[in-house]
């Protein structure tokens, strides 16, 4: 069994208008954004370069010998430049695919890495049979390893509240950075939105007079969220005060600016998250998605509907959701086992 190669390289060169062709049916069809993009097209030219391996030696896949589409390899030089049923790609079934994840995985690449493969190449294969390029769908009979579902890092809500309290400390000193760093951290937990749906915010999608927020989310995927008095407070202060003196000719509509006047970064969020955290004593040291966990749990925590949550956070599916279920249970069962006489 091959070693998975890596797929920085060029793809075969019989596979560019392949892989050409399924990039604009990703942005045109699917509305996927750059970086998705180029995560699939990374994962599929992957799964080609395992197709010229297995072309270059056809002994190389288990269980190939009988398998359709096998009959006139010894025919296939000069086949360069042909792809579909008849070319190269036609020998994309269950084995090949199965042969291509066993060799990631023999790599000791990561149960997440093997499941986000696997979907992409199922993404792959539903396109081209759909497209003619694949007599059939070999995708719908992979499966696809489930990654260990580990319980994210999230703070304790006096931990929240002592990181507000710092941040609000902190822009005591008049400048507008802090008064915009004390916004971010308030609009961050009171709405859970993402750190790419933060610093996307334009001015026209505050709306202060009910407290909503219009953000666009995965899959350009829009949505409304309510954020409470004191992030209404440290966002007008913000406005009146401070993002005027931050503005240049590059800050467009953006809400959030940075020091330059340019929209701010989404790595100057993280590291004001880490630095603010740090500030807090015991507190973990999260990442801006750390806060986005947290406000999860401690809606779910006061009362929240999971279908609630799951709308304010813009999940897709409820199981996305339902992980923070098990944070309230996992901290729940620690109270119980500190208080419990008998526990």
């Amino acid at each position: 069994m091959n070693a998975e190669r890596t797929s920085g390289g060029p793809a075969p060169r019989w596979a560019e208008p392949t892989l050409a062709a399924f990039a604009r049916h990703l942005r045109a069809e699917r509305d996927l954004s750059e970086h998705s993009v180029r995560a699939y097209l990374g994962d599929i030219r992957s799964l080609l370069d395992h197709v010229q391996s297995v072309r270059d030696d056809p002994e190389d896949v288990d269980g190939m010998d009988g398998m359709d589409g096998m009959d006139g390899m010894d025919g296939m030089d000069g086949m360069d430049g042909m792809d579909g049923m008849d070319g190269p790609l036609g020998l994309v079934d269950i084995h090949l695919l199965r042969d291509w994840l066993a060799g990631i995985q023999a790599g000791g690449r990561a149960r997440t890495t093997l499941a986000r493969r696997a979907a992409a190449a199922r993404t792959f294969t539903a396109w081209a049979h759909r497209t003619g390029l694949l007599a059939e769908d070999p995708g719908l009979l992979l499966g696809s390893p489930k990654p260990h579902r580990t319980l994210p890092g999230v703070l304790r809500q006096e931990e929240a509240g002592q990181l507000l309290r710092v941040a609000a400390v902190a822009s005591d000193d008049g400048s507008p950075v802090g008064c915009r760093d004390r916004a971010v951290l308030e609009v961050l937990y009171a709405t859970g939105v993402r750190v790419g749906e933060l610093v996307a915010l334009d001015v026209d999608d505050v709306d202060q007079g009910r407290r909503l927020v219009r953000v666009l989310g995965k899959g350009r995927k829009e949505r409304s969220v309510p954020f409470g008095v004191p992030a209404a407070e440290a966002l007008s202060d913000y406005l009146r005060t401070a993002r005027g003196k931050l503005c240049s000719d590059r800050s467009g509509p953006a809400l959030f600016l940075g020091a330059r006047g340019g929209r701010l970064d989404q790595r100057a969020v993280r590291r004001l998250v880490h630095a603010r955290l740090g500030d807090v004593p015991d507190a973990p040291d999260l990442a801006p998605h750390g806060l986005r966990h947290s406000v999860a749990t401690h809606l779910l925590e006061g009362g929240a509907d999971l279908r609630s949550v799951q709308e304010l956070l813009g999940h897709a599916s409820m199981a996305t959701t339902q992980i923070y279920t098990h944070v309230s249970a996992d901290r729940l069962r620690k109270v119980y086992q500190q208080a419990h006489p008998r526990a």
